[in-house]
Order: C-alpha cells, then structure tokens, then sequence
C-alpha cells in the first residue's frame, strides 16, 4: 500500500534557537511516498544488516529478521533465537538493537532491554552477543554478555532509555533514563538519568569526565537527564540527544564532556502533577536544550541522515514523535538546531532509520493490538 503524507503546522512549538520558527516550517507536501513493508508486534528498533536484511525487535521479547524483496510481498521474515528474558511490561521490555562498527568481521550485535531484578524491581541493561545467520532466513545468537546495568534498579515500569550509539571513536554510548525517580539524575552514586561512554567490551575508557571519581561515576558523560529516547552522532563527529521531558519540555540537547543538564532542578517544561520546574534560563550553569517542545513531540529514535536520496535533507535529524504522530525534521546550524518541518503520520512513530539506498525507515509504535507496520519512504516520482 503506498500514501502521502501531508505536513502540519507548527505553531505550537517551542523552538530555543528561533522565535519565528513556525515561519520556516514547511507547509508544502513531502518530497516522498510511503510502502508499507511488514507488521510486527509492539516493535520498537530496528537495524540494517552489511547485506541489506533488516533486524527489527519486538517487545515482548522477540528479534526479527527482515528479507526485503522487490514488492512488500515478496519480503521475507524470520526468527532470531537466542533472545534474553526481558522484563515486559510498561515502558520495559527488548528494545535496542545496534551492530558493532566491524560487525562483519567480528558478528557482535549489541541489545537494550528491560531485566528483572529483586522483587519487583527492575532496569536497563545492555549485552552484546555473536549473530549467526542461517540459510533457511533465520539465526541465533550465541555468547550473550551483560556488559552493563542501570544502577540501581527500582520499582515502576517507566523510563529505561537503553539507547545505543557507536561513536566516531569506537566507544559504546548508551541513554540511561531516570526511571521516574527525579532526583538520581543528579546523583553520581548511580547511573540512572546519565549518558554512558564505555568501550566496547563493557570497560571504562579512562579518558571519561569524571573516571578519577571511580565506581559508577567514571561511567558517565553528561547528566541531568529525565527520559532518553535517541542518540545520534552528526557528521562533524558532535552527539545528539532527544528526552522526553516533562509535560510541556520536550527537548533536542546537543551533549558535551561533562555537562550536567539540569534535570529534575531545571526544565522547559513543569511535573505532571502541576508543580514547576524552573526554567533552564534561571540557571545558566546547566546546559539548555538546542530546541525544546510545548506542547511535547514525544520524542522517540533519532537519526541524522547522511543518505543522497533525499540531497536536500542530508546533514538533517529526524524524529519520531509518540504522541504527535509525527515525523519531525530537524536543521543545523552549527551548533544550533531548529525545527524546519513536522510531517503527520497519523500514527505514532517509534523508530527512524536509513536504509542501505538512502530512503528513510519507520516502525509505527503499537500497543493496543492495531499492528506496528514498517514503513519505507521514497522520494515522491
């Protein structure tokens, strides 16, 4: 099935860097058409294969393995076997899945997931393990190895974050969100409300901020983080990250050694339960967000692109929002971002990805038993 898309206003954003971005929003129909190329079950990331086959998770706990033929009909999908137990439920569950950069060489896939813990705790870890393919369009992994948890974990099923991104550097970079619990985003005693650098193998490079503290802190790069949802390097080597705020402080931050972000002290937005947050503005020692969204976006997955497809979107970000059920374009400028154009979905879009080819790649997110479908965009004829 193939449809367009038209973009919508953008009026009620709340952009930082411009205070006429709604002028600079695109209003004229996307340059692309959508196929529909499969349906999966609450998925939630997805990852492209050296040979063109795509893995895409599931929640519950499933990893899928995605042929991609001339037609959406004649693609093919498969099981990976080998899957950990994930604590489901909520916000938790399987989520990421992230090749290693000499994936080819050495067959390491990296996971994020949800993993139980005492009673009725639980948190985000993240394992690599060895991806073995097999001729009849499946595989297993092998060798899986917890090389990092969320500290502590806690009760509630919300906030795991367990974003992964290989860096230019080759160092694993990893979202760790706050769990809901508000105040260990400041805390160094734990690593919840953090982004992570480790190096591949699960170790501390000893070039960290704060490696000299030791124990948990030496993991960290930046802090002050609430719920963390994409993470993204830029072609000048610079990283990205999108959180969802509170009500009302959606937030694109652009993350830098040592930072602290301000969060649960500072924030663009205010508690669900009506108290306020400070702004960012009254305290200038933390780091305010390059774009900040009210009414909220619901950030979800975010990726730049770097594809010839689409020459005119290359250098830009893109987001999938939840509750917008939106596709969100972001532009540079530097070290600045704006947001130039939100194309509406009319469901909510849990994961962007490029393809092999340079066209874009959606999951829908889906909870209620309506079917996430994968969506390919193509440049419109």
């Amino acid at each position: 099935m193939i449809r367009n898309i038209l973009t919508t206003a953008c009026a009620a954003a709340l952009l930082v860097v411009s205070a006429s971005a709604c002028s600079a929003q695109e209003k004229s129909k996307p340059p692309f058409r959508i196929v529909e190329a499969g349906q999966f079950k609450e998925p939630w990331a997805m990852t492209f294969l050296p040979d063109g086959r795509l893995l895409v998770s599931e929640k519950k706990g499933a990893l899928k393995l995605v042929a991609l033929g001339a037609t959406p009909a004649d693609n093919r999908i498969g099981d990976i076997s080998g899957i950990p137990a994930v604590a489901y439920g909520g916000q938790g569950g399987f989520g990421e899945v992230v090749l290693h950069p000499h994936f080819a060489d050495n067959g390491w896939i990296y996971l994020g997931y949800a993993e139980a813990g005492e009673g009725d705790t639980s948190g985000g870890v993240v394992a690599r393990a060895k991806l073995a393919l097999d001729a009849k369009g499946g595989g297993a992994l092998s060798d899986l190895q917890v090389i990092w948890r969320q500290v502590p974990k806690v009760t509630g099923h919300g906030h795991y974050g367990h974003r992964i991104a290989f860096g230019p550097d080759g160092k694993l970079w990893i979202t760790s969100s706050e769990r809901q619990k508000f105040d260990p985003a400041q805390d160094m005693q734990s690593n919840l409300g953090k982004i992570i650098r480790l190096n591949d193998d699960g170790s501390v490079p000893a070039d960290n901020p704060f490696a000299k503290q030791g124990g948990i802190a030496a993991q960290v790069w930046s802090l002050g983080h609430r719920n963390a949802l994409g993470l993204a390097f830029d072609a000048q080597g610079r990283l990205w990250e999108q959180e969802m705020g509170p009500k009302g402080g959606d937030e694109l931050n652009l993350i830098e050694r040592g930072r602290n972000y301000g969060y649960p002290i500072v924030s663009n937005g205010d508690h669900y339960d009506g108290r306020v947050i400070p702004d960012h503005d009254t305290r200038p020692e933390f780091a305010a967000p390059k774009v900040s969204w009210n009414p909220v976006i619901s950030p979800a997955g975010l990726m730049i692109y770097s594809g010839d497809r689409f020459p005119q979107w290359k250098g830009d970000a893109f987001i999938g929002g939840l509750s917008s059920k939106s596709l969100v374009r972001i532009e540079f400028d530097g070290t600045t971002a704006r947001e130039a154009a939100r194309y509406d979905m009319g469901q909510r879009i849990r994961e962007v990805e490029q393809g092999p080819d340079g066209s874009l790649w959606l999951l829908e997110d889906e909870d209620d038993g309506s079917g996430g479908r994968l969506l390919k965009l193509i440049p419109e004829a």
